[in-house]
């Protein structure tokens, strides 16, 4: 699987420059990360594990394939990553799902840790993590590795918008983990904010910008 997967797809590309337009709403904008979360899992779980089983339709007894194994978990990286979650969690409403609560200190832009609770059970399940955007990839590289310390394994991470610079530096910590996001902007500014971007996803999704 490549490193990273850029979910092209025209619908979600149409509703990624609606985000950007800075006069679209909160209403609008939070509506918009959930229909984009729901697309991108499409993608994210196209290799998920199947097996046949044996089903009754109403006409007679035929073989099918369902999912196999224990079900997904979702970890979101606290906010800003629920608003993915939601979408996410309309696609596979069986997920288990966990937390990690990270915020970017804005001097040194390092993340700092308040809060983690997952499934007992994650070391047994594949985790996508949701977080809109991969900036400095400070705090996905931390909210990964809480993860893999859990016993976690098989890891995917998804994302709005992605930096080349949060992607390199993410990969070259976390090179076993794959990136999808809806596009790979050009550059961070001074301020570790993805250009041209779409703002602070968190405020926009709960309308304290």
């Amino acid at each position: 699987m490549s490193k990273l997967v850029v979910v092209d797809h025209p619908l979600v590309q149409h509703k990624l420059s609606l985000m950007r337009r800075k006069e679209t709403s909160t209403a609008e904008f939070r509506r918009l990360v959930k229909e984009i979360a729901l697309l991108l899992g499409y993608e994210i779980c196209r290799d998920l594990p199947t097996e046949e089983v044996e089903v009754e339709t109403p006409l007679e007894v035929t073989k099918v394939r369902m999912l196999a194994g224990k079900k997904l978990c979702l970890v979101s990286v606290l906010r800003a990553g629920n608003g993915l979650l939601e979408g996410m969690l309309d696609l596979i409403p069986s997920a288990r799902v966990g937390h990690v609560g990270l915020y970017r200190d804005p001097a040194t832009l390092k993340p700092v840790e308040y809060y983690y609770k997952v499934p007992s059970d994650i070391a047994d399940r594949q985790v996508i993590l949701v977080d809109p955007m991969l900036a400095t990839a400070n705090s996905a590289i931390a909210a990964v590795q809480k993860v893999k310390d859990s016993g976690a394994t098989e890891i995917k991470y998804a994302c709005l918008l992605a930096a080349p610079e949060g992607v390199k530096k993410f990969h070259d910590a976390h090179p076993d983990v794959p990136i999808f996001t809806a596009a790979q902007d050009r550059q961070l500014n001074d301020h570790g904010y993805i250009m041209p971007g779409l703002g602070d996803a968190g405020d926009r999704i709960y309308g304290t910008r």
